[in-house]
């Protein structure tokens, strides 16, 4: 939290007048601070206040209007210092849990809280898909089809079942395919996609001249199949993009398009998700904190979802910096937990 403000008032004054903006949208003035709310100051008190505020770099004057609104720092010190986050009852928790069945597959568990997050902030909902290194095998078939190509059919951390098409560099009988399938199944059964590929191409570089041809046909149907998965697992399900076309008032119109933009190409996304997976709890950008200049009018909340005590992936909201704080950060917090409790049981 910044030393700026050390003066107690100047804090509750800050406060009050955050959550009047974030609740309103509109600059809020000294008088509307000195008449509705019980500070005990008079009103040329609050508009040093205010000034003293603004000259420290937590509040800004729009030119259109004599009030003022926060600014990045001044949501910064809010959040780090000013608020209070509430817990849902337990009545709203059961249900809030009936809306992610453990009884689905993961995709659908996960859809189901992105769409969870979006509907209790009317904001972007984000739930990064697992990491591939924290994707585990259970059980892989190969089936044979015409030419080269072949039926991936993987069984992913007991739930998952993705099925693919891949081209091989040969054409492999179906007794072929089955006997790596079954060597593939004893040796890597419960090891992570990205471990059991390692240790193939580890097995393929210490053997190559002499590697039996059971090793050489799993070597090459398993890394196609798992270089796939692992593609593929670097995503993200969303929920609620078009909530930010109610907030043209906060976020312009080219930045909605950039952010669309975005949301298509996943990258930029994709890093502050990840970031949460290095540190612990609740993370907020603000702004320019993000690093992205697409989001430089939004505000992105986002923590991690965990299985067996391991981290697996991360899930978060979007939206503009003019955001209910407290109810967001519950929102996100409370679906990590539900979103874990529903794999758990999965």
């Amino acid at each position: 939290m910044s030393e700026k403000i050390v003066n107690e008032r100047a804090q509750q004054v800050l406060k009050l007048l955050v959550e009047r903006y974030i609740q309103e949208g509109n600059p809020v003035a000294s008088r509307t601070l000195a008449e509705e709310y019980a500070l005990g100051l008079s009103p040329a008190t609050i508009r040093n206040i205010l000034a003293e505020l603004e000259e420290q770099g937590y509040l800004d004057s729009p030119h259109t209007s004599a009030g003022r609104v926060p600014t990045e720092l001044g949501y910064r010190f809010f959040v780090d210092g000013l608020l209070t986050v509430s817990s849902f009852s337990t009545v709203t928790l059961e249900e809030l849990q009936k809306k992610i069945n453990p009884d689905h597959e993961m995709s659908q568990i996960l859809q189901s809280a992105s769409v969870l997050l979006s509907g209790m902030t009317q904001f972007v909902g984000l739930v990064a898909l697992p990491k591939r290194n924290k994707i585990q095998l259970r059980q892989v078939e190969f089936l044979p089809l015409s030419g080269n190509r072949v039926l991936v059919i993987l069984v992913l951390n007991n739930r998952e079942v993705q099925n693919r098409i891949i081209y091989t560099e040969k054409t492999y009988t179906p007794s072929e395919l089955q006997q790596a399938a079954n060597y593939l199944n004893t040796h890597y059964t419960g090891k992570d996609l990205l471990s059991a590929r390692n240790e193939l191409i580890h097995a393929i570089r210490k053997d190559r001249d002499n590697m039996a041809d059971l090793l050489r046909a799993a070597a090459d149907v398993a890394d196609k199949a798992f270089v796939h998965t692992e593609q593929q697992q670097n995503d993200y399900i969303i929920a609620g993009q078009d909530c930010f076309l109610q907030h043209t008032k906060e976020v312009d119109y080219n930045t909605l398009c950039s952010m669309f933009s975005a949301f298509t190409q996943k990258q930029e996304i994709l890093n502050l998700l990840d970031q949460a997976l290095q540190a612990e709890g609740i993370q907020i950008f603000i702004g320019k904190e993000s690093g992205y200049e697409v989001f430089d009018q939004c505000s992105i909340v986002t923590t991690t979802y965990a299985v067996d005590g391991q981290l697996l992936g991360s899930l978060g909201v979007i939206g503009p910096t003019r955001m209910p704080y407290d109810k967001v950060i519950s929102a996100v917090d409370v679906t990590a937990k539900l979103l874990s409790a529903a794999l758990n049981q999965a």
